[in-house]
């Protein structure tokens, strides 16, 4: 009999997305037993390129997700054996000593940096330049919210006492305590990403960060590991059984990666989110774009090595609101996502979307691109309609990801030879197939495309002693689901498209790009 037979559980994940927040509950194989969905508004802008959430909204809505769930659940809530916790990355919260925050959010789509350089030692300084660094340190510098807050809002920055990553600020309300995820430190913050703990004292995030305290920041927990218990006040609020552990996972990525089944380098996880990304699972620490860290994996000792566009299935919603109104409208009749229904444009048009080809960096660039990368559609003629538009946003976010995949494979001197996509681009059908013809190779989805979540329960798991370890855990808990093989003809004309059109785009166009962001300034 193995572990899994003699310690059967059930564990809820809370997965708080970009887009929604999920409160579902997983058994010890990894089956989705009950879940629950609550929108959310991503941000609200008071100015442009501005993104800020209240923290209370994110609470509000987790409190509402799990009160719904309790109505769906039919097992009794007291043989769930822990909780874990996972997050969008890079939204930062600062608190004062009370423990209430003391601004919105900043969210990690938020475009604002300060125009500062990081106060380095003269020697220091020359070292980096002379190993490239320099670029990449005042980019830091620039882009930490924390900077910013400091030097725009002063008197409001002598109050922070703590300051949290979303997961950190959940923690707090759920169990009194400020400790973190260790595989949840993703953002400007002063993290040792190769030594997968805050930086020491002599790092020079220290000193590009020079408002912030050791103290400021949480107590980090490996992944696995009980950060708290469920307090009586959160129990109050959200149904949770009072006392009931609160196991460390990591962010959202992180968990999808180990969620969807990757746990080595040689397979490719593709995440079709709010962020589209592509991931390998590593042993040892690997920068895929040199001084772009790889991030912790959840696995204790991983890194997740990973490739980025900002505004992946993002761009989705984006023409949703722009140019889905006939879907909208058909799915409210229907009683249906209009998401669900977009597969019909892609349907309607063949590969190669008649050379309409996008470059998919609507409001930043991917990681391997300057910061005046902006989005581009070359190739319009009278026979594109917006179907075509639709077919070709879903296929130049699959280019981007090939891109990711080529650099990868180039920077770690080893194939990929599996690909598994999840996130919610993963759950069409047309999609799936779109990928495996442009990456011209099989492609597959996991058993539940909630991998984000799953990965948390795996985490929620081991915690537990379910499990032993992670890779048991991962064995019994993700599962194969449909597998997509490519179609040569279309992998022909995607590989000429590919090779000739989208690869050539970024370079012939970026003095257009950088013109424009004189001209406008924007993007800042």
């Amino acid at each position: 009999m193995n572990q899994s037979q003699q310690s059967p559980g059930y564990f809820l994940a809370i997965d708080n997305g970009t887009q929604s927040v999920r409160a579902i509950v997983f058994d010890h194989n990894g089956q989705l037993i009950a879940k629950t969905k609550i929108e959310i508004e991503p941000y609200f802008s008071d100015q442009p390129g501005w993104a800020e959430q209240h923290a209370d909204y994110f609470w509000q809505a987790l409190c509402q997700a799990c009160a719904q769930l309790w109505q769906q659940l039919d097992i009794p809530r007291d043989a769930i054996k822990a909780v874990s916790l996972t997050t969008q990355r890079a939204t930062v919260i600062p608190m004062d000593a009370e423990g209430i925050p003391l601004r919105p959010a900043i969210s990690w789509l938020d475009q604002r940096q300060v125009d500062t350089k990081p106060e380095l030692g003269a020697v220091e300084s020359l070292l980096m330049r002379a190993v490239g660094a320099k670029q990449a340190v005042d980019f830091f510098h620039a882009q930490a919210e924390i900077n910013w807050i400091a030097a725009n809002q002063p008197a409001l920055w002598q109050q922070v006492d703590k300051l949290l990553l979303l997961s950190g600020y959940h923690n707090y309300k759920l169990t009194g305590s400020y400790t973190d995820s260790v595989a949840s430190q993703v953002g400007f913050l002063p993290f040792d990403f190769e030594k997968l703990q805050w930086a020491d004292s002599n790092d020079w995030k220290w000193r590009a960060l020079p408002a912030i305290k050791r103290e400021m920041l949480p107590e980090l927990v490996a992944a696995g590991q009980t950060l708290g218990h469920i307090s009586q006040q959160a129990a109050d609020e959200t149904g949770i059984p009072v006392g009931l552990p609160l196991i460390a996972c990591g962010s959202d990525k992180a968990c999808e990666v180990l969620g969807s089944g990757c746990i080595d380098s040689n397979t490719g996880s593709l995440s079709y989110g709010t962020t589209a990304t592509f991931n390998i699972s590593s042993a040892k620490y690997l920068e895929a774009i040199p001084f772009h860290p790889a991030y912790p994996g959840v696995t204790p000792g991983s890194f997740n090595v990973e490739m980025m566009v900002p505004r992946g299935y993002w761009m989705v919603s984006w023409f949703k609101q722009e140019f889905g109104q006939p879907e909208q409208s058909a799915a409210t009749q229907q009683g249906v996502s209009p998401e669900s229904l977009f597969d019909n444009l892609l349907q309607q048009v063949p590969a190669g979307s008649m050379g309409l080809t996008l470059q998919p960096y609507w409001g930043a660039g991917a990681d391997n691109e300057g910061p005046e990368a902006k989005g581009a559609i070359i190739g319009f003629g009278d026979v594109h309609t917006r179907a075509h538009l639709y077919r070709a946003i879903i296929e130049g976010l699959t280019y981007a990801l090939r891109a990711g995949k080529e650099r990868m494979e180039k920077r770690s001197k080893q194939p990929i030879t599996r690909l598994l996509v999840s996130g919610g681009g993963s759950q069409s059908d047309q999609i799936m197939q779109i990928t495996a013809d442009v990456f011209g190779m099989p492609v597959e989805r996991p058993h539940t495309y909630e991998t984000s979540a799953l990965g948390a329960a795996i985490a929620a798991a081991v915690g537990c002693g379910v499990y032993p370890d992670f890779a048991s855990a991962a064995a019994n808990m993700t599962h194969a689901g449909d597998r997509f093989e490519p179609i040569a003809d279309n992998h022909r004309v995607y590989e000429q498209l590919y090779r000739q059109v989208y690869l050539q785009m970024y370079k012939r166009l970026k003095p257009s790009y950088q013109a424009i962001r004189a001209i406008t300034g924007y993007p800042a």
